[in-house]
């Protein structure tokens, strides 16, 4: 009887946790300040090479879409607990802007199983690449 009670209190207690991350559909963003950058992919990160105004709004909005739509996986200030790679600590070389906006484009899928949502059905253009511009910024203050 107490192993039966232990049982049902554990997973209830399980239940809620993982309902605990709510929606998990990508949420919108906020991306007054950019200019639109129109509805073709640039090949590179406008806001990498912008002026410090421009880079700075970037990496406010980045910072608020990310924490809103990538933390949950990613981990909390691009720092991430071990579910989904740390992308602070991505090699520039291999994981640049082309793979980037693969990445966010298509998603990742495997087996089956999706990893990552294609963001960029629910996010700007703007919006990607100021998160893309935050988590850089993320890795040079690591450094």
């Amino acid at each position: 009887m107490k192993k039966a009670l232990l049982a049902t209190l554990l997973a209830g207690t399980f239940s809620t946790l993982a309902m605990a991350h709510g929606d998990v559909v990508p949420q919108g963003a906020n991306t007054d300040g950019l200019d639109p950058l129109g509805e073709e992919w640039l090949e590179e990160n406008p806001y990498r090479s912008a002026d410090a105004g421009i880079k700075d709004i970037a990496i406010q909005i980045g910072s608020s879409a990310y924490n809103q739509n990538c933390a949950r996986c990613h981990g909390l200030e691009a720092m991430s607990g071990g579910i989904a790679p740390d992308l602070r600590e991505l090699d520039a070389d291999i994981n640049g802007d082309e793979w980037f906006k693969e990445r966010v484009i298509n998603g990742a899928v495997r087996n089956g199983a999706i990893y990552m949502p294609r963001m960029a059905e629910h996010l700007s253009q703007e919006a990607l690449w100021a998160i893309r511009t935050y988590i850089e910024q993320r890795a040079e203050d690591t450094l």
